[in-house]
């Protein structure tokens, strides 16, 4: 049954067949792609050779009579030699996993729908642990085939409100994308209660990245249904996370990044490529990276095309904050076959900088919550916008209609300055500019109107 589902070509069904009528074998393909994936890492590691002795130094894998000191070598290797194996892994594992979601879904299905079973019983928990104590922040997504995104999201949403936990949690037929905080009490419990989750159960606890936090980094809890889990503007259906590019641990992408920064002054054919937004980039940032200067995620497909050159013949090494937006992005990338290669870093900074702290990676690592930064070492990259000492503390601009980040130091802010620029500046102190109406609406200022949409960059 696998094989036959994987080899499908879905699209060929033709275009007189409506998409909702099609049958389907989307969530089976994507949960080949994971299990491919995870046959491949475990083969690669079969190939893995010990050292015999502390002074030896042998090649790090063999394979097919033939030793390989680079992980990007066995990869391809294993890749174009032995693609028949890691298939015939992939379906057998797969058979067994369709075998036992039959199952699973069948006992579901006679239990209806009802979101209650999916909720944990709190009954012998105080509720002050519930609002008191330690708190933390959760990061985590999950790409998964969601066929009734509509009742992931209610149960999400009576699940938080019941643990009292706030945040962000964005639902869609590709999968889950989340960042909620409470105490550790309460997201103990909510990572229970996912992994516990039928359509969940492929996530584990390593899967969500923890910070210090709480409720309190979150004005409210919006939870919703879109088409995309992270907004990157590009239909699922068309450029999906399946196609990414190979994922890399902490330990690997900090060895890659280490080669690239010592080869940096003789010449390199790699780029290292940070996917987010620029004022994320700007307070922390890998050492010689490409931080492209584009103010949303949703820009990026716009500025690989504009860029295509760039990236012509390159490897490229990729990475995000937890590494979401490179499942996305480095599809797309793959998708216009001009890279030598892709490699994403797997988790994201935040996994990286748990064990690198003093790694590669300088400065704070943004986060979307009124923390707005939090820090793994002591470095400041940024700063003031106003007297450019050291600072990488953002603020929202104090003009009003304004959606900008300002980075105004303490002595600064005491003297009035800010806003973001010197056209909310002045804004700020001509309050005859708020609409009669009072409605909230966002309007462009210096630092919009000055930053190109797309920006062309060389290297």
């Amino acid at each position: 049954m696998a094989s036959m589902l994987v080899d499908l070509d879905v699209e060929s069904l033709g275009p007189e067949v409506q998409k909702a009528d099609k049958p389907d074998f989307s969530a089976t393909r994507k949960l080949y792609s994971h299990v491919k994936k995870m046959a491949f890492a475990k083969f690669v590691a079969s190939k893995k050779v010990l050292p015999t002795c502390e002074n030896s130094s042998p090649a790090l894998w063999h394979c097919c009579g033939q030793p390989f000191k680079e992980s990007s070598s066995i990869h391809k290797h294993i890749a174009n030699s032995h693609a028949s194996e890691i298939h015939q892994r992939t379906t057998e594992t797969l058979d067994v996993m369709l075998y036992q979601a039959h199952s699973e879904e069948e006992s579901i299905n006679e239990e209806s729908t009802d979101i209650s079973s999916w909720i944990p019983d709190t009954n012998h928990i105080p509720e002050d642990d519930l609002v008191k104590g330690p708190g933390e922040v959760l990061l985590y997504y999950s790409y998964c085939q969601l066929n009734d995104p509509q009742i992931i999201c209610q149960w999400q949403k009576e699940l938080c409100l019941k643990l009292k936990i706030t945040g962000k949690v964005r639902v869609a037929t590709e999968g889950i994308n989340g960042t909620v905080g409470g105490t550790k009490t309460a997201t103990n419990l909510y990572i229970k209660a996912m992994l516990s989750h039928p359509t969940f159960k492929i996530m584990q606890v390593q899967d969500f990245k923890k910070s210090e936090g709480g409720a309190a980094c979150f004005s409210d809890l919006k939870v919703g249904v879109y088409k995309e889990i992270v907004p990157m503007g590009v239909d699922p259906d068309i450029i999906s996370s399946r196609l990414a590019g190979i994922h890399l641990e902490p330990e690997e992408f900090h060895k890659e990044v280490k080669v690239f920064v010592e080869n940096q002054s003789s010449g390199n054919d790699t780029i290292l490529l940070d996917c987010r937004n620029f004022y994320e980039s700007k307070i922390g940032q890998f050492n010689q990276c490409l931080a492209p200067d584009i103010r949303k995620f949703s820009y990026f497909p716009d500025y690989v095309d504009k860029n295509l050159d760039l990236f012509r013949d390159k490897k490229v090494l990729m990475y995000c904050t937890g590494g979401i937006r490179c499942e996305r992005g480095s599809a797309y990338l793959k998708s216009k076959n001009v890279c030598k290669e892709v490699y994403q870093l797997k988790g994201g900074i935040h996994k990286y900088l748990e064990q690198f702290p003093d790694g590669f990676y300088r400065g704070k690592l943004f986060v979307f919550d009124e923390r707005y930064a939090i820090a793994f070492n002591e470095d400041v990259i940024s700063e003031c916008r106003y007297c450019s000492c050291p600072w990488d503390q953002y603020q929202l601009c104090s003009t009003d209609f304004c959606c900008q980040l300002v980075l105004s130091c303490t002595t600064c802010r005491e003297h009035g300055l800010t806003a973001c620029c010197p056209v909310c500046q002045v804004k700020e102190q001509n309050h005859s500019d708020v609409p009669s109406d009072g409605l909230s609406h966002q309007e462009e200022c210096e630092c919009t109107m000055s930053r190109p949409r797309i920006p062309k960059d060389t290297l």
